[in-house]
């Protein structure tokens, strides 16, 4: 099988635990490109946390694509053109609020390149950190709000958030909702998430889903590990998710990506 396109989670994925990409990885993802395999960044960070690493990796250059916000946006890095974007209304965003505050737990949205939170929290920290955006704090979350947004995001301690992330997809049912960290629960429009994007961008590149490596490690990579022909978790995989792929290769932190395009892509070596 000759693979066109190689997919791939960033944190925890690609990016090792101190948010960088390895050399190695590096190397081999341009080889990967030389060969014509288009490389697609997937990830819950929104765009402007994603970009910097798409140009780090020659993206723009061999017309590759990221998919952000775990698919609500689909972004050709050649021109950085747009090509599908879909929101939350405004309304909902609102529903979401009014709903975390009577469960306890903190919620974030992103406008106008910024992180919006209207409450502090350890969590929303490592947001900020993580994706390098400014955290603007506002006194009323629903006045602030005032437009819709692509994404938002739920923040509590793990166990006491797996018990609102089942309550919440229970009363809220006009949304997709997953898990990127045990302490991000993220909610988009119903019916995003990486495997309906990548879907989307697979048939404009008239490539099918056999034809396509994915790579990732959590719950909001799942959908795209069971779309793809080869579906491939990192070994740093949450662990009730190791029986869900294809194949389990070397951790984020032992250069796994790289890992996955010399067996798969530069070997041909079949599964």
């Amino acid at each position: 099988m000759k693979y066109k396109m190689l997919v791939l989670d960033m944190d925890d994925t690609l990016l090792t635990d101190d948010h960088i990409i390895s050399e190695k990885n590096k190397t081999m993802i341009r080889q990967a490109q030389e060969m014509g395999v288009y490389v697609v960044l997937a990830s819950g960070r929104p765009t402007p946390a994603m970009i910097s690493y798409a140009k780090d990796l020659d993206l723009p250059a061999f017309g590759s694509y990221i998919l952000a916000y775990n698919g609500a946006v689909i972004i050709e890095m050649k021109t950085e053109e747009v090509l599908f974007e879909q929101s939350i209304s405004q309304e909902h965003i609102h529903e979401l609020y009014d709903f975390s505050v009577a469960n306890n737990v903190h919620l974030i949205t992103y406008l106008d390149g910024a992180i919006i939170a209207s409450s502090e929290s350890e969590y929303i920290d490592i947001e900020a950190q993580l994706t390098g955006m400014p955290l603007v704090k506002v006194t009323d979350f629903k006045k602030a709000v005032q437009k819709p947004a692509v994404k938002c995001i739920m923040l509590a301690e793990p166990t006491y958030l797996q018990e609102v992330g089942e309550k919440l997809k229970a009363q809220i049912t006009h949304k997709s909702i997953t898990t990127s960290k045990p302490f991000f629960l993220e909610i988009m429009q119903k019916g995003i998430d990486k495997a309906a994007s990548l879907a989307r961008l697979a048939q404009k590149l008239n490539i099918t889903a056999e034809e396509i490596i994915a790579v990732g490690n959590a719950n909001n990579d799942l959908s795209m590990i069971e779309y793809a022909g080869l579906g491939v978790w990192v070994d740093n995989v949450t662990p009730e998710l190791r029986d869900k792929a294809n194949v389990i290769v070397a951790s984020n932190n032992n250069d796994g990506v790289a890992e996955v395009i010399e067996r798969f892509i530069l070997e041909g070596e079949l599964v």
